[in-house]
């Protein structure tokens, strides 16, 4: 039975992956880690613990006790934070990964350094700029009057601001400084396509792709983007297709491991990469398993050095117009404060074994 463990276990997007697995049709022990105890008791995993948060500077030597204790064999990180320090560590692990390299990990977790390698390549992207002082927003505003203001690095549309008002403009960055950290960008539309990939070492394995009708509580963030989609529709374009391979081959020539590719349409209709969710699934991904591609089964098999489903084909295989309606996929749990505490005390005494063991070693 493989022993997997799955970070952010009791994030949206990590239950979708434990779902997922407990529909592929054979067994798994899954190993749950989150640094929220409130989350840890949502979890659908077999076991789970409690870590510290992944700029603990104790992280990865407790993420090291948990894999020793549980025997896992290989990890699943969904958060970002956790996929760019457990990328960047991965050999000291003692566990199978399915991820880039490190380098293309890097680089697809900072959105200005994918849209500078999209724009060299000659892919169609909207004009964008790091706002690094005031004196950067207001003459990017200037010649694009309509923008769109973000964080270079973070998920569910962390930072992002629609505007043309300058005043405005300066207040949103101002408020979350997000001088050096911001960047802006000519907004094109509200309409964007996804395009979900598994590579193995350099060759495209399955690709599908969905539309985001809407984007549930949009109407209580600033931008209208909440990172939660509401519904989904599938999709099959042969220009999404070949623009997310080409965005995805710029950023790296071997492409292996899972990357996700947000596209936004323009004004003239042509889909324009705008990231690469690296790593990870998008948090809907059960929306295909149900529809009968499980993308998470077809990656873990790839893990561990085993043969795939066959597929009639590699792009889209699902049909098109298949419509998946969802709200947050979290049942309420009722549980007590003693369960969150218990979590907590286990925390701490790993947290006290790792110091101990770090003196007897001094």
């Amino acid at each position: 039975m493989k022993r997997i463990l799955v970070t952010g276990a009791g994030g949206t997007a990590a239950l979708n992956f434990t779902r997922s697995l407990r529909m592929a049709g054979e067994p798994f022990h899954l190993i749950g880690v989150d640094s929220n105890p409130h989350y840890l008791v949502r979890t659908e995993t077999d076991e789970a613990h409690l870590v510290p948060r992944a700029d603990d500077p104790e992280y990865l030597a407790i993420m090291r006790q948990v894999i020793d204790e549980t025997g896992a064999e290989l990890i699943f990180a969904q958060p970002d934070v956790e996929i760019a320090v457990l990328s960047e560590h991965r050999e000291e692990l003692g566990t199978r990964t399915f991820w880039p390299r490190r380098e293309t990990v890097a680089v697809c977790q900072d959105k200005y350094g994918t849209y500078s390698l999209w724009n060299k390549a000659g892919l169609r992207v909207p004009d964008t700029k790091m706002l690094r002082v005031p004196a950067d927003l207001k003459a990017f505003m200037e010649e694009h009057g309509d923008v769109w203001l973000r964080a270079v690095r973070g998920a569910a549309g962390k930072g992002s601001f629609h505007t043309s008002n300058l005043d405005q403009a300066l207040a949103w960055i101002q408020f979350n400084g997000g001088w050096e950290t911001f960047s802006a960008a000519e907004y094109l539309s509200p309409d964007s396509v996804t395009w979900q990939s598994i590579w193995n070492h350099g060759e495209l394995v399955v690709a599908q792709s969905r539309r985001r009708l809407y984007w549930e509580f949009g109407d209580r963030a600033p931008s209208g983007i909440t990172g939660i989609t509401g519904a989904a529709v599938t999709v099959s374009d042969k220009q999404v297709d070949e623009i997310s391979v080409h965005a995805i081959r710029a950023v790296d020539r071997q492409p292996h491991g899972i990357f996700s590719v947000d596209l936004t349409y323009d004004s003239e209709g042509v889909p324009n990469p705008t990231e690469i969710n690296i790593g990870r699934f998008f948090t809907t991904h059960l929306f295909f398993t149900v529809a009968g591609l499980n993308m998470p089964d077809i990656a873990v098999r790839l893990a561990y050095g085993e043969p795939t489903p066959k597929l009639d084909k590699k792009v889209n295989p699902l049909p098109a117009g298949l419509l998946w309606v969802r709200g947050m996929d979290k049942d309420p749990v009722l549980t007590r404060p003693s369960m969150l505490q218990r979590s907590k005390d286990d925390l701490e005494a790993r947290r006290a074994e790792h110091r101990q063991t770090r003196l007897v070693r001094v």
